[in-house]
């Protein structure tokens, strides 16, 4: 079981959820641009997502992240878990997941995991994590178990994970791969530039070779990774965060664009507009991944079951 005293993080306040940027200045949020707006969740099946969740005392992304997609996606009982608790060793500068020291890891965890994507009846499922930096192996055991957990509860499920990056994590990589999940997703967020303002705890480079060991070890799973847009990066420093990418073979690239969580996270320089990713998605797509995805509201998990089976026709259109 969870531990009780955990705190139900949904709850909290901003300076709760990040008491390391209390200090900071306060950065305005701006109003968003028509073609960001969303609807409040409000279908039926959106409620019973979100019941079965709780019944099953499960974390998922979609709340602690705060995605604007959260209504569409359960209202089609799509839910990305997130696993080994709701707190991270990170504190980077554009999330809204909790920052602190985490609890002890669930052992229960995975078999819950499993229920509920059987219950959900899922064609595909998104299992993503915490930082555990202070785990020996980043908790990529724990993602193992869970894989294993879900392929034994509903066989039928493909599995795509969205990793940390196990940064000085020695072996964790290839236990994780060892597991074979359909999909490894690891985001690399932003532009080298930016990541010590934006992504201060984590290194591209060791991101991108990430990426790329896991095509070594395994060439049957596809590789992914995203990035935000309007953090204040420039259109050749994307282009070239495209061009890393295809040197690491990554399959598939999602675009978004940056939504600002708190006046205490990163404020967004600008809202790219659509026109603009539709020039971003049609560069991706010359420079050759497989499939791209590059609009206001993509979020590396978002349409995903859809997304694999286009991943798959693509491959088989290769071969």
């Amino acid at each position: 079981m969870v531990m009780r005293t955990e705190i139900d993080h949904r709850t909290k306040t901003g300076a709760d959820r990040h008491p390391e940027k209390a200090a900071r200045p306060d950065n305005p949020i701006q109003r968003k641009p028509s073609w960001i707006r969303v609807r409040a969740p409000n279908h039926p099946v959106y409620n019973e997502t979100r019941e079965l969740m709780r019944a099953n005392n499960l974390v998922t992304v979609c709340e602690e992240a705060a995605c604007p997609n959260i209504g569409e996606c359960w209202s089609q009982r799509h839910a990305t878990m997130m696993i080994m608790g709701q707190i991270c060793t990170r504190a980077c500068a554009f999330c809204n997941v909790t920052t602190g020291m985490p609890h002890a890891l669930d052992a229960d965890e995975p078999r819950r995991v499993g229920d509920a994507v059987a219950k959900l009846g899922l064609r595909h499922v998104v299992i993503t994590s915490v930082d555990r930096d202070d785990l020996p192996d980043g908790g990529a055991r724990h993602f193992a178990q869970t894989i294993a957990a879900i392929r034994e509860a509903a066989p039928g499920t493909t599995i795509e994970i969205l990793t940390p990056d196990f940064l000085r994590k020695d072996g964790a990589l290839e236990v994780v791969v060892a597991a074979r999940p359909d999909v490894f997703n690891h985001n690399l967020e932003t532009v080298p530039r930016l990541y010590p303002t934006i992504r201060p705890g984590a290194r591209y480079f060791h991101s991108l070779r990430l990426l790329d060991e896991v095509k070594r070890l395994d060439r049957t799973i596809f590789t992914k990774s995203g990035i935000m847009v309007g953090l204040g990066e420039e259109r050749m420093e994307v282009s070239q965060v495209m061009d890393d990418l295809r040197s690491a073979e990554v399959d598939f690239l999602t675009i978004g664009q940056y939504l600002q969580p708190s006046v205490k996270h990163a404020a967004v320089a600008r809202f790219v507009e659509p026109a603009e990713f539709d020039d971003y998605a049609a560069a991706a797509r010359g420079k050759g991944f497989l499939l791209v995805s590059a609009t206001p509201l993509t979020r590396s998990s978002y349409h995903a079951d859809a997304d694999f089976s286009r991943l798959q026709a693509a491959r088989k259109a290769l071969t």
